[in-house]
């Protein structure tokens, strides 16, 4: 029986449009096993970034549960959501959220030093992490203005990933990077999870989803496909690409 490190159980939510209740997530069942790095894609309005806010605990659902590492989180208080979060969950968004007063630097460490006491070992670790990614010393005293975007999105996700989380959430990382530093942002993702870190990220691009070990496909509030791939670079690309877009196209994708 496979262990999961995040469930779902009846999963509800609901939203009020115009005095009209839409059910944007209905009875969903899901359980997700550590180490997947799974993609849920789906059209626009079919609850993938809804579900993304569930499962992480950045909104709460109207009915069901949400199981997180054998914790039911749907009924934590505000407060102790954001304990939770900060100590289990890391966040990458398709708008970035630096800072803009701040160093790269510091940006990463901001959060981090809430969970994290050891000043000098996470200064550390951070500009190790920052390094991995391709930015250079020259780098950490920069402010997000002086960043081109894949710059910015590399500093996001080591401040998701400095604190070591159980799972990381991904929403459209690469939406609003160009060609060349999508890929660089992804092989970093590709990295990271060959490492062992979780990831769940909402897409709709397929080359960003060829990086996944799992796509669920939503369609009006449920999960109506779920597909398995090998971690990536582990198969061949074009069989990879043309197994995925069956799956998607027989899914009306």
């Amino acid at each position: 029986m496979a262990s999961f490190i995040l469930q779902t159980d009846k999963l509800c939510k609901s939203f009020s449009n115009g005095g009209t209740m839409q059910h944007v997530i209905k009875n969903l069942d899901l359980g997700i096993e550590a180490g997947d790095f799974t993609i849920i894609m789906g059209s626009s309005g079919s609850g993938k970034s809804t579900l993304l806010y569930a499962l992480s605990g950045m909104d709460k659902p109207g009915m069901g549960k949400v199981i997180f590492d054998g914790k039911e989180i749907q009924d934590f208080s505000n407060d102790e959501l954001a304990v939770f979060r900060r100590g289990n969950c890391g966040f990458v968004f398709q708008s970035i959220y630096l800072l803009e007063n701040q160093t790269v630097l510091d940006n990463v460490l901001t959060g981090a030093l809430i969970v994290q006491k050891n000043s000098t070992d996470l200064v550390e670790k951070a500009k190790t992490l920052l390094t991995k990614t391709g930015l250079h010393e020259e780098d950490f005293k920069k402010f997000p203005n002086q960043l081109s975007g894949g710059e910015a999105q590399r500093v996001g996700i080591v401040r998701a990933v400095i604190n070591e989380p159980k799972i990381l959430f991904a929403d459209e990382p690469t939406g609003q990077l160009n060609s060349s530093s999508s890929k660089d942002v992804l092989d970093i993702f590709t990295e990271v999870h060959k490492n062992g870190q979780s990831i769940v990220m909402v897409t709709h691009d397929i080359k960003t989803a060829l990086r996944g070990t799992r796509v669920l496909y939503l369609r009006d509030g449920g999960i109506v496909g779920d597909y398995r791939m090998a971690p990536y670079g582990e198969d061949d690309l074009k069989e990879r690409r043309a197994g995925l877009t069956e799956f998607l196209d027989q899914m009306g994708w």
